[in-house]
């Protein structure tokens, strides 16, 4: 994968989290920043990236759109089964990068999505089993948290984050 395929799939993640309300709108900014510096461009990726930390709270929600479809990007309404699931592919990359652990994954899915969201069951399911492990031991510990990373990685090959091709748009 290259950089600039890393940093749209980046830049589709943080809207994906965004507009579920797992991170903030100054973070998608700088996602945007970061992709610019990738080499991705676009007229609307670079409103989005000029926007000040207080702006970004108030205009993040009309960029983000035409940025990625600019892009070849998809911005999946909120309340969208496919937006849940961005979201969710999303969140999985995070603990595959490290950026959660196990345990912080299932429990975000499960408190958002609980056991009805089809692709993130499982993941609802683990987190029960952790909550039933008050004392199990780091053994029992270990083997659901390699269940989860199986399914984490599941989750988020679910749907293939690629690119598509970026619109000719006079720069």
């Amino acid at each position: 994968m290259t950089s600039t395929e890393a940093a749209a799939i980046a830049l589709q993640d943080h809207a994906a989290l965004w507009s579920v309300g797992e991170i903030s709108a100054s973070d998608v900014v700088k996602a945007a920043c970061d992709a610019l510096v990738a080499g991705l461009d676009a007229p609307g990726l670079r409103i989005l990236a000029a926007c000040t930390r207080a702006e970004a709270d108030y205009d993040v929600h009309d960029l983000i759109p035409p940025a990625l479809d600019e892009l070849g990007l998809t911005f999946h309404p909120v309340s969208s089964e496919a937006g849940q699931e961005a979201a969710a592919r999303a969140l999985a990359r995070r603990m595959l990068a490290g950026e959660l652990k196990p345990w912080e994954l299932t429990f975000r899915i499960n408190q958002r999505y609980g056991h009805e969201l089809p692709l993130t069951a499982r993941l609802a399911e683990l987190d029960d089993e952790y909550a039933f492990l008050e004392h199990g031991g780091d053994e029992a510990v270990a083997q659901i948290d390699a269940e989860v990373t199986a399914e984490a990685r599941r989750v988020a090959a679910a749907h293939p984050c690629v690119p598509g091709e970026p619109k000719d748009i006079p720069t």
